[in-house]
């Protein structure tokens, strides 16, 4: 028996341990093209890029641990194609691994700019460690920053660049920033926080090309520009389905799997970004660029591979940190919400809750933890609760959900 993993994220690390740690003693092969063992990636934005963490403090586990559960770790290699008839992935080099069971957990890669001088030296991206490295240590006072992308990482990487000292501006082509995940409100409040700090935020500004000589100097926007040292681009992810796609694997917005993170080939699994599942709780299929799911679908994996398939029903769960503001969140809201604000605003200490028919579906907690973890079992139990005493902060949200 052996099981070969493609990707070395946090859910091909965790299908591995959770392998060990349920009791299958064949071989266990991770494939993924960085040069680190799996690590945690949302400090990559966060403390990593402000320098208060190590590279080591994100592992997973360290190199050692891997090396003593007989867990092969290929870094810096990538698979070319799988064929699903001779129960082989062969790699980029030529070589080729032979697998009983196959689990595709092949992440997401940054949507790039397509437009002119995207290229250019000087623009760069934020997905993984070397990234990082390579502007992290550029970012020092008076640098002129730009971030194309008003999401959670352009947002994190302008709350670390301007402690820093940097000159941060931050270019959305949306009305608002978190445009697509958050109500008004939230946005309104964050853009308030942000240009409080120093961070210049236009939204509706669409960049059209990027101008330089060597190296980035400009971006532009069409009759408007910005003088640059450093451009970071944040405009989401894409889905890595290639493999699955040409190894004839259902594919639509990720790689198609069960509840129990099964695909249409009975030897093949998919876990974490990568993947289209089906969430009971939220009743509809979804794919999830989420920690928290890329966890739980690398357990589910190794249960399913064990013989035991277990479904995941987790309510979705995020978070960002932004300055002193730990922002946690549940569920999926969606326009149209109703919004009913707990707490202030004014004190940074306040929850968003969405009711969708007056059904309670997502929760965003800015500095308000109890609110983040009770929130979950009212989303689970589809409550509805009564949107007077929702907006009354005194009175807990365990005690609105069903009796």
């Amino acid at each position: 028996m052996s099981v070969v993993i493609v990707g070395g994220g946090q859910a091909g690390g965790q299908a591995a341990l959770s392998l060990r740690q349920n009791g299958y003693e064949g071989s266990i092969t991770v494939v993924g093209d960085e040069p680190y063992v799996p690590y945690e990636r949302p400090p990559l934005s966060k403390s990593f890029l402000a320098g208060d963490v190590t590279e080591e403090r994100m592992f997973m586990r360290p190199a050692a641990f891997y090396a003593d559960k007989h867990i092969t770790l290929m870094q810096q290699a990538t698979v070319a194609r799988i064929d699903r008839a001779g129960h082989r992935v062969l790699l980029s080099d030529g070589a080729s691994l032979p697998y009983s069971k196959l689990v595709l957990a092949t992440g997401g890669r940054v949507r790039k700019m397509m437009c002119p001088g995207a290229d250019l030296p000087g623009v760069h991206y934020l997905r993984n460690i070397d990234d990082v490295l390579g502007f992290r240590d550029r970012m020092t006072p008076g640098l002129k920053l730009v971030i194309v992308g008003g999401g959670y990482i352009g947002l994190e990487v302008a709350a670390v660049a301007v402690k820093r000292g940097c000159k941060v501006t931050v270019l959305e082509m949306m009305p608002l920033v978190l445009n697509r995940v958050v109500a008004p409100e939230m946005s309104h409040f964050y853009t308030d926080v942000h240009r409080a700090a120093g961070v210049d935020i236009r939204t509706s500004t669409a960049v059209t090309a990027f101008e330089g000589n060597g190296k980035v100097d400009r971006v532009i926007c069409g009759d408007a520009s910005y003088e640059v040292d450093l451009v970071i681009v944040g405009i989401g992810i894409v889905p890595n389905v290639e493999l699955a796609a040409e190894a004839g694997l259902a594919v639509d917005n990720g790689i198609m799997v069960d509840d129990c993170t099964r695909t249409d080939d009975p030897d093949i699994f998919a876990a974490g970004d990568c993947t289209n599942h089906p969430n009971a709780i939220i009743g509809e299929r979804l794919r999830l660029e989420s920690v928290p799911n890329a966890l739980a679908q690398g357990k589910a994996v190794a249960l399913a591979i064990m013989g035991k398939p277990t479904p995941v029903v987790e309510v979705p769960w995020f978070w960002s940190d932004q300055y002193d503001l730990k922002l946690q969140m549940t569920g999926l809201s969606k326009p149209g919400d109703q919004i009913v604000i707990r707490g202030s605003m004014a004190e940074r200490k306040f929850s968003a809750c969405y009711l969708r028919n007056g059904v309670f579906v997502a929760c965003q907690a800015v500095n308000m933890a109890k609110d983040f973890l009770q929130s979950k079992k009212l989303i689970a139990e589809h409550a509805r609760p009564d949107s007077a005493k929702l907006a009354d902060s005194s009175i807990a949200l365990k005690d609105l959900g069903a009796s």
